[in-house]
């Protein structure tokens, strides 16, 4: 079983791209919304040194964004249920 989180906000087009990527390869996910809780954005500040969304880690390793999940996906699928 995978850790997944995803950092999100409800308008972002990437997000929603992820999510669904995420979805097709039937992982489930922790999704933390960031637009409007200063203290996750804080958090995901942190843990990525990013301050654009998604940001996205797989077993407690940040992958980055939308992008990077596909190329993640291509180099090394990760194991489903």
């Amino acid at each position: 079983m995978n850790s997944v989180i995803i950092y999100t906000t409800n308008s972002c087009p990437y997000c929603v791209a992820a999510k669904a990527l995420l979805n097709q390869h039937a992982l489930s996910y922790q999704e933390i919304d960031v637009a409007q809780d200063t203290q996750n954005f804080q958090q995901m500040m942190d843990l990525t040194n990013q301050r654009t969304v998604p940001q996205i880690i797989i077993d407690g390793v940040h992958i980055g964004g939308h992008r990077e999940l596909s190329r993640y996906f291509v180099k090394s699928p990760l194991k489903t249920a």
